[in-house]
């Protein structure tokens, strides 16, 4: 497998970047002590965001994670010729099918799905092209099944002997949420998985606006058809060093308070940190090519996906806390390896004995990173077909570099 890899050095100032349950800054202990901690599923929705909305020229980075994907079905159906109340019962369905109706909020499933707008074409299309018997069932399924009464656990006990004896509770509907589901699978099934598989293995590919899908993954554990492997991988990022939450205290002031009293309006305390990180990338550039990810794409759109995925990868940070405690850096260094064989090796072992300076963190982090570097070079043999660095290149001389190297 072909792999590039993005090694980086970043230093941020007082920020609450990622937060726990308490909104403490994440930490986690790595090399016997505390270090501050950014999840990779903070930073990762930091990089989507930023290649849709401000890299993205080609309307590749489309796709969308939300629990409210119904509506854009139902309109889809709309548009397509679908009448009001078909059209609503084929979205519901649609929507059972993937992540399960929320019981509780109307319009929403249980789970996040990351779908693409043309997806949603394509669900559409799907429904709309059902037989005749097929959309009666589904409409009739929805008329008898009480979505209210649909749980996330297993029915009971109760439920499942009536659904034997064929004899619904008193003042129940005769539709049980176990039957509604297996119908709604029978139904849909077959031609969603042949809707988005194909046939033909060329006609697999993900739609070219979902190349944020194919780069970040997808999982739809109700159709594993539709599970997308993702072609990157992140690390947690890790400051290089001993790193503690520290608490500001805060008052605030009243505007409309008469003169004559005294004090804040409101006082509170809120953790923050300050750290220099290590952030590990990497992109598996085969699987990024194959028949289930961006294989329908020229090779000169696979490498603007790339060239905005690397660019995304190197600038973005997430936006937690951003009017109160701007945590908006660029990296101080960005070490690019491109490996045409072998898998992604991080650097972080340069770090498992913290950092201790007293003239900052930075320059020390990126010597311990080359010297790790040389020594993984020199002990293990592991090769390479590109190495390039920031600031010792610009940018676009880095991105270029890390293109060309693209099938």
């Amino acid at each position: 497998m072909k792999y590039l890899e993005l090694h980086i050095i970043q230093s941020v100032p007082v920020a609450c970047l990622n937060r726990d349950d308490l909104n403490s800054p994440k930490t986690a202990v790595f090399g016997g002590v505390q270090r501050a901690r950014v999840s990779s599923q903070s930073w990762k929705r930091a990089i989507r965001e930023m290649a849709e909305k401000e890299l993205d020229s080609s309307d590749q980075f489309k796709g969308k994670r939300s629990r409210l994907f119904i509506e854009k079905i139902f309109s889809s159906l709309k548009n397509q010729g679908e009448t009001e109340e078909t059209a609503n019962a084929l979205a519901i369905c649609a929507g059972h099918y993937l992540a399960k109706l929320d019981p509780k909020q109307e319009g929403k499933v249980k789970t996040l799905v990351f779908l693409s707008p043309l997806e949603y074409e394509i669900f559409a299309k799907v429904l709309f092209t059902l037989d005749n018997d097929s959309k009666k069932a589904l409409v009739s399924a929805i008329g008898s099944m009480d979505i209210a009464k649909l749980t996330t656990e297993e029915e009971s006990e109760d439920n499942i002997e009536e659904e034997e004896s064929g004899k619904p509770q008193k003042g129940e509907k005769k539709l049980t949420a176990k039957k509604f589901t297996k119908l709604v699978a029978k139904i849909l099934k077959a031609p969603i998985e042949k809707a988005f598989k194909g046939e033909k293995k060329e006609t697999r590919s993900l739609p070219k606006d979902a190349a944020d899908i194919a780069l970040f993954g997808r999982m739809v554990a109700n159709d594993h058809s539709l599970t997308v492997e993702a072609a990157s991988m992140f690390s947690h990022a890790l400051s290089t060093h001993k790193a503690d939450n520290e608490i500001d205290f805060f008052a605030a002031v009243d505007d409309l308070q008469p003169k004559e009293e005294s004090g804040a309006g409101m006082t509170s305390t809120m953790e923050f940190n300050s750290a220099t990180y290590y952030r590990f990338a990497a992109l598996n550039l085969d699987m990024l090519a194959d028949e289930d990810h961006l294989g329908s794409m020229t090779k000169e759109e696979r490498q603007k996906v790339v060239r905005t995925f690397v660019e995304a990868t190197i600038k973005a940070i997430p936006g937690a806390r951003k009017n109160t405690m701007n945590g908006n850096t660029l990296p101080v260094y960005v070490l690019g390896v491109v490996r045409e064989k072998g898998h992604p090796i991080q650097l972080v072992n340069a770090f498992e004995n913290p950092v201790r300076s007293t003239l900052g963190y930075a320059a020390k982090s990126i010597d311990l990173l080359k010297t790790e570097y040389k020594k993984l070079v020199d002990t293990w043999g592991i090769s390479a077909v590109f190495e390039r660095a920031i600031p010792d290149f610009s940018m676009k001389d880095f991105l270029d570099g890390m293109v060309d190297h693209l099938r």
